[in-house]
């Protein structure tokens, strides 16, 4: 019903910058909230950023907060993820997610669909 791309991963070093970015197709992308997630080889996924139906508010993991913003363009079904102050603990795979609801949940069991993720790393 839904399928989800991610793109923009890379290798960067620390310091530097990346903007991923996942295009949806299926259920109305507007219509939902949208969020980034992220797991480190033999680590649990964790909760990055959440962005409103709208666009209009956000949620971010306090480790990435004033470093990362998650926006979102309805029109283009897309949602970005800008990566400023890389460190060498961001590096993860990282997931875009459709949520079930309208605005921004950390929580992973609201989110329905999963795109494959993308590879970001940070070297030191």
């Amino acid at each position: 019903q839904v399928q989800l791309v991610e793109s923009g991963g890379g290798l960067v070093q620390a310091g530097g910058s990346l903007r991923l970015s996942c295009t949806a197709s299926g259920r109305t992308f507007s219509s939902y909230a949208m969020g980034w997630f992220r797991q480190a080889p033999g680590k649990e996924r964790e909760f990055v950023a959440a962005i409103s139906w709208s666009g209009g508010s956000a949620l971010y993991t306090d480790s990435v907060k004033g470093r990362f913003t998650i926006s979102r363009d309805n029109a283009k079904n897309t949602v970005y993820l800008q990566m400023n102050s890389l460190k060498p603990e961001d590096t993860a795979v990282y997931y875009c997610a459709q949520s079930s609801l309208r605005v921004g949940s950390t929580r992973e069991v609201v989110y329905d669909y999963w795109g494959q993720g993308t590879q970001v790393t940070v070297s030191s």
